[in-house]
Parts: C-alpha cells; sequence; structure tokens
C-alpha cells in the first residue's frame, strides 16, 4: 500500500510538473471553472491575448488591485496575508492576501472553494510557476484566464463584452473598472458600476499612475 501511494505521489509530481512546463509556452485550453459555466448553461467565451497586445494599464490596473508587490514576491506576499488577517480579525468586509500568482495558479489548475486540500494545492502550484514560469507569463496567463463576468473570460472578451472593444484599446478607466469586477465577477458590474464596485474602480484607477511612476510593474517590461 505505501509502495502504491509513494508512486501516486511521483506520478502527480511529474504530471504536474510537465503541465506547467507546457503552459509555459502553450495557452491552457479550458479551467474547471469554465466547465463549471458550461456546465450550467453560461458557456465560457474567451479570446486569448499575449501580453504584449494588451493595453499595458491593464496589467498596472491588475497589480493596483490585487498584488502591489507582484514583481517583488516569490509567490506568496506575507505582508498581505498577515494585514488582511489583521483586518478580518477587527470584522466587517472579509478580505484575502492571494498574490495575482496564487489566483493564476487556483485559476489553470483547480476548481474554485474547497478547503485546506485545495490551498495546499494552490500552495503548490503557486511555487511551480514560480519557478518554472516567467513575471511575464504568469500576469499573461492571468489576464486571459481570470472571470471577468458570467460565462466570460480573461480581459480580451470582458474588454469586447463591457466596451465594445478589444483589450489593446483600453482607456485607464475600463481597465480600472475591469479590475475591479475581477475578485467578484458574477456580482460586480463591469459597465455603470454602482456603490463599493464604482468606489473600488475610481481608487484603481488613482493607483495605475503610482504603478506606473514607482515601477510597480517593472518585471512586466
Amino acid at each position: 500500500m505505501s509502495r502504491f501511494l509513494l508512486k501516486l505521489v511521483l506520478a502527480f509530481l511529474l504530471v504536474s510538473v510537465a503541465i506547467t512546463l507546457l503552459y509555459r509556452f502553450v495557452p491552457p485550453p479550458i479551467t474547471w471553472t469554465m466547465i463549471g459555466d458550461m456546465v450550467g448553461g453560461h458557456g465560457a467565451t474567451r479570446h486569448w491575448l499575449p501580453l504584449e497586445r494588451i493595453d499595458a494599464d491593464m496589467p498596472r490596473a491588475a497589480i493596483a488591485a490585487e498584488d502591489a508587490r507582484f514583481c517583488s514576491h516569490n509567490g506568496f506576499d506575507y505582508q498581505a496575508i498577515a494585514a488582511a488577517a489583521y483586518r478580518n480579525s477587527k470584522g466587517g468586509r472579509i478580505r484575502g492576501g492571494s498574490t495575482i500568482s496564487q489566483q493564476t495558479a487556483k485559476n489553470v489548475f483547480l476548481f474554485q472553494g474547497g478547503g485546506y486540500v485545495r490551498k495546499g494545492a494552490e500552495a503548490y502550484f503557486t511555487l511551480l510557476i514560480e519557478a518554472l514560469w516567467s513575471k511575464r507569463r504568469i500576469m499573461e496567463v492571468y489576464l486571459n484566464v481570470a472571470e471577468t463576468g458570467i460565462g466570460t473570460y480573461g480581459v480580451e472578451a470582458g474588454a469586447r463584452r463591457y466596451f465594445r472593444h478589444g483589450a489593446g484599446a483600453l482607456s485607464t478607466r475600463e481597465a480600472a473598472q475591469l479590475a475591479a469586477v475581477l475578485p467578484l465577477p458574477k456580482k460586480r458590474a463591469g459597465i455603470s458600476p454602482r456603490g463599493f464596485t464604482r468606489r473600488y474602480g475610481n481608487s484603481i484607477s488613482r493607483r495605475i499612475g503610482v504603478v506606473r511612476r514607482d515601477g510597480l510593474d517593472a518585471c512586466l517590461q
């Protein structure tokens, strides 16, 4: 039995490394979240776009909204995790400390939700992509597989859905609106946002300039 388990673990490690290496060069064809939307009758619209064809303010908006230390951490932002834990202990809106790398690992290889087993797998795949992909590739994959609306995946499909043009022609404001949708794409409006989503988008729009000025996107250049 122990030998069988050892073989199973080794097989998982070999397959996971092989797939991660493959996705360094090839767009992931489908994700578990996409499958869930298709099974639920929503479809899964996606248009893959290389990072160099996405307006530079879109990855800046993602960094501003999700992960200010994206270019400097190794996949885990321990300062953000500690800050989120402190805020959550005080009550109010629950905040996470997940990095763009962690979200990419989850979106590409795993399913949404789940408990400690899923979080452990997320940490493992985060280490893998940080070791085997460049930061540019992590951002490229993230911006192409992240859910941007019900049945809509990636910023190109999101831009076409909400603004009627591609992600290569986003304004600063449009990039900020898309980034504001990313944490809760099934509940937040990409156009004519109200309340928190509108305020959040305005905040991201202002922070895009900070990302540009301070070189927080230097690893993408």
